[in-house]
């Protein structure tokens, strides 16, 4: 029978925690001074990704795959609105919902910040 293998091999810096840890920080101070253009946290970066990805999500949706308290979201998303990253409708087809998308302004600072992520992935995440 095989054994399982640990994540933690004994090596200094071998656990999943702590590689996780590594690599967010290499990317939050890659991402950090275009960030900072707009007062933004990594926190609106994920919700940035998430909506460039798949406009029209509901916010729970968002929030779940952003990985942010659904009660904060309102809150993010309003800075992001007023930033003029991002748009916010009522949905036509349910008033009770609402739409958000990138503005194309939003559009074109997403692109610069996954520039940015894809530099620290070319570097390599391990």
């Amino acid at each position: 029978m095989t054994q399982p293998q640990s994540l933690h091999s004994g090596e200094p810096g071998s656990s999943l925690a702590v590689h996780v840890r590594q690599v967010e920080a290499r990317l939050r101070g890659a991402l950090r001074p275009l960030l900072a253009e707009h007062g933004l946290t990594m926190d609106h970066w994920r919700i940035i990704a998430v909506i460039g990805a798949e406009p029209g999500l509901g916010m729970g949706e968002i929030a779940t795959l952003a990985v942010v308290p659904a009660a904060s979201l309102t809150r993010y998303m309003d800075k992001l609105v007023e930033r003029g990253i991002v748009v916010r409708r009522i949905d036509p087809g349910d008033k009770r919902r609402s739409v958000v998308a990138l503005s194309p302004r939003g559009v074109e600072y997403a692109a610069r910040l996954r520039a940015a992520e894809a530099g620290v992935a070319s570097e390599g995440l391990g």
